[in-house]
C-alpha cells in the first residue's frame, strides 16, 4: 500500500473511532485508562497519526461497544467494503425508503460519471 492510501486510511480509521468514542459518550483519558496507554496515543490513533494494530482494533471495540469490523468498514476505500455499508443503511430504513435512497445514489453516481 502506497504512503498516501495508508495515510488516508489511518486518518478515516482515526475519524471513524473518534466518532464512536463520542458516541458511547467517553473521553480519551477513559478510552486510554480502558487500554492501559496514555491519553496522548489515543490522540494520535484518532487523529491518523498512528494505526492501530489489528489486536489493538478488538480491544478498541471491546471498549466503545461495537464490532471491530466497523472501524475497517467505514474507513475502507474497497467496493465489496462499500456495498456492505450501503446496504447496512439500507437495511437500517423502512422498505418504502429504500427506493428513494438508491434512486438518490444512482442520481449522484450517473452526475458523478458525467464530470
Amino acid at each position: 500500500m502506497d504512503s498516501k492510501r495508508h495515510k488516508a486510511l489511518a486518518a478515516a480509521m482515526g475519524a471513524r473511532i473518534a466518532q464512536q468514542r463520542g458516541s458511547v459518550g467517553l473521553t480519551q483519558e477513559q478510552v486510554a485508562e480502558a487500554l492501559r496507554i496514555g491519553p496522548e496515543a489515543v490522540s494520535r490513533i484518532e487523529r491518523g497519526v498512528v494505526m492501530p494494530s489489528v489486536a489493538r482494533l478488538v480491544e478498541l471495540a471491546e471498549v466503545l461497544d461495537c464490532p471491530a469490523e466497523q472501524f475497517m468498514r467505514h474507513a475502507s476505500d474497497l467496493n465489496t467494503d462499500l456495498a456492505l455499508l450501503v446496504r447496512s443503511y439500507l437495511e437500517s430504513i423502512k422498505k418504502s425508503d429504500r427506493q428513494f435512497v438508491l434512486s438518490l445514489l444512482e442520481s449522484t453516481c450517473n452526475h458523478l460519471k458525467g464530470r
